[in-house]
Formats: structure tokens, C-alpha cells, sequence
């Protein structure tokens, strides 16, 4: 939601500040210009980027306008039922979390959280992990390793999409210049006419500019900001889960093993570590 109110924020200060300078608002929009601008920023991403990269960040460019899943909220879920699982493996053995990661929609465990089910791949990630811990085969140092290869592969997947974004945003000014530079040879070609017909063919090149900078700038560049905020958001969850398996493939007791996690989360969203144990004691005690 905040995304929407700077893009008012933006278009409220342009439009604002020409106006109040006196310059009159439909002469900012020209619809060839428009047309060579996005016609050409658009031609570019079609001839740079594969079918899927673009699919996908057409899915993800919904998120800027939608809070953050990745709150205290859902951290503390995701602590809960990790201390939940690693409290079943060490009361039961490990074999006994074998039917809660292999079908995770079907666990009376993982479904109790079903803000944290919606986010699949985490969930993947975590029980392909816990697989492994539960093979035995698989030293704890070499799992962290694992763990970090795959984070590291998501992140990269995940920002190609937006880079898509960050192309566009360095080639909109000169975009703009194209289209400015095609304004001033119809101006050329009309500079014998009235002087008024030559001074709107000028202001139509200068909107070229204009148009060019501030999408790079005002919209594209900062929707792909955005967007890498909430990859890193989802990579520190990434990072927040193998930390409490890499603890407990380590032979840390539960408690201990969610408390590596609790310390991989940011300041803001973190629970304190009284938070975390009531909640952990409470389902300790429904058990």
C-alpha cells in the first residue's frame, strides 16, 4: 500500500509543481511521444528477456502494492512449528517427522500454520532439508553448505524478473532522447510554418525527455527497488529456516536449535526470546 502512496506522491509533486508554475497540464501529454517510449522500452524487454522471466514479473509486480507476509507475525509461526517438529524427532525419533515433510499439506503439524503453507518453496526448502538431516548421511557442515547453494540459486531466480526492471529503468532516458531527437526533426520540418505550430512541435520533443527521465526514475526504477526489497525478504527467510535445521542436525535441543533461527531474523520483525519460549512452552504443554 505504501507504494501506491509515493506513486501519488509523484505525480502529485510534477503535476503539482508545473501546474503552479503556470504550465498547462495537457501540454505534458503527447501521444506520439508516449507511444515511441513505451512502444520502445516494451520492444526492448521482449527482445532481452525470456517468455517465463517476464511472466513472472508481471506476478510479482502485485506485490508492491500488498503488505509484507514476512512479519513477526509469521516468523514466530515459522518458530513455533519448527520447535514443534524438532520436539516430535527428538521424543520420537527422527523417523517420526518422515509423514509431516514428505506431505507438509497433510501434516496435522503444518497445518496449523497456514499462513506459512502458502509460501510453498520456503516450505519445500525446509522439508527437503530436514530429509536430509533425517538420512543421517549428510555431516552438518556439508547440509549448511547444501542449504546455502539453493538460497543462493532462488536469490538469482528471483532477481532476474527484477532486473528486467533495473535494464529498463538505465535505457528509459535514452529512450526519451529517441523520441526527443525524432520531435526536433518534425520541428525541422515545420520551421517554416506559424511560430506557434513550431513551439508546440519543440514542446513535444522536451515532453520526450521529460517522459523519458521521470518513468526511469519515478516509477520503473523504484518498482524495481521495490521488488528487490521483497526478494531480500524472502532470502532472510530462507536463511532464518536452515538455521534452525543446520542447529539441530547439529544435535542442539529444540529450544536452542528455533533460538539460531530467532537470531537470523531483522531487528523489527524479531520476537524477543521470552515471546519465543512462552509460545514454545504452550505447545509444549497441549502436547
Amino acid at each position: 500500500m505504501i507504494a501506491l502512496v509515493g506513486l501519488l506522491v509523484v505525480i502529485g509533486s510534477v503535476v503539482g509543481g508545473f501546474t503552479m508554475a503556470g504550465g498547462q497540464l495537457m501540454a505534458l501529454f503527447h501521444v506520439s511521444e508516449i507511444v515511441v517510449i513505451v512502444g520502445v522500452a516494451l520492444g526492448t524487454v521482449l527482445i532481452s528477456s525470456p517468455l517465463p522471466q517476464i511472466m513472472s514479473l508481471l506476478k510479482m509486480l502485485p506485490l508492491l502494492i500488498q503488505p509484507s507476509p514476512f512479519g513477526k507475525s509469521l516468523y514466530l509461526d515459522a518458530l513455533k512449528m519448527n520447535y514443534e517438529l524438532f520436539q516430535i524427532a527428538r521424543r520420537d525419533g527422527l523417523v517420526a517427522i518422515e509423514a509431516h515433510i514428505e506431505s507438509p499439506e497433510k501434516s496435522t503439524v503444518f497445518k496449523k500454520y497456514p499462513a506459512l503453507l502458502k509460501h510453498h518453496h520456503p516450505i519445500t526448502f525446509l522439508c527437503d532439508s530436514l530429509r536430509l538431516v533425517l538420512v543421517g548421511s549428510v555431516p552438518p557442515h556439508d547440509l549448511e553448505a547444501l542449504m546455502d547453494t539453493e538460497i543462493d540459486v532462488h536469490h538469482e531466480e528471483e532477481m532476474k524478473p527484477i532486473n528486467i526492471l533495473v535494464k529498463v529503468t538505465d535505457g528509459l532516458p535514452g529512450i526519451g532522447i529517441v523520441a526527443a531527437v525524432l520531435g526536433i526533426v518534425i520541428t525541422m520540418g515545420a520551421i517554416a510554418g506559424p511560430i506557434e505550430v513550431l513551439g508546440e512541435h519543440v514542446a513535444a520533443a522536451l515532453t520526450g525527455t521529460f517522459l523519458g527521465v521521470l518513468l526511469a526514475y519515478g516509477f520503473v526504477g523504484p518498482m524495481a527497488g521495490g521488488l528487490e526489497q521483497i526478494a531480500a525478504a524472502e532470502g532472510r527467510f530462507y536463511y532464518f529456516l536452515k538455521a534452525s535445521v543446520v542447529a539441530f542436525a547439529k544435535g542442539f535441543p529444540p529450544i536452542v536449535a528455533v533460538e539460531f533461527s530467532r537470531r537470523e531474523i531483522y531487528a523489527d520483525d524479531r520476537p524477543t526470546f521470552a515471546e519465543m519460549e512462552t509460545a514454545c512452552k504452550a505447545l509444549k504443554g497441549k502436547a
